[in-house]
């Protein structure tokens, strides 16, 4: 059953790791509905939420590989399941 999410992530450094961020988004961006990211650069790290909608074991495999990234914290919240299957 589909499940709605967001996926808050925190990237310390984000120059060495961004490309390794957007490389595993791009592999699961059907699950990916809104993307919304703030960059504070003096301060060297990145704020990202994804805001997804699938499977629960497609989003947990995303929020894995985000989570085992270096200097990458992650974070979901997870929705229960939806009533119908239409819809967004």
């Amino acid at each position: 059953m589909k499940r709605i999410g967001v996926i808050g992530a925190v990237l310390e450094k984000p120059l060495q790791s961004q490309a390794a961020f957007n490389e595993t988004v791009a592999a699961f961006r059907g699950l990916i509905k809104g993307r919304m990211g703030i960059p504070f650069d003096h301060e060297e790290v990145s704020v990202i939420s994804l805001t997804v909608m699938g499977e629960l074991d497609d989003i947990n495999a995303l929020t894995g590989k985000l989570g085992n990234l270096p200097n990458v914290t992650v974070k979901t919240a997870i929705s229960n399941t939806l009533k119908t299957e239409g819809g967004m």
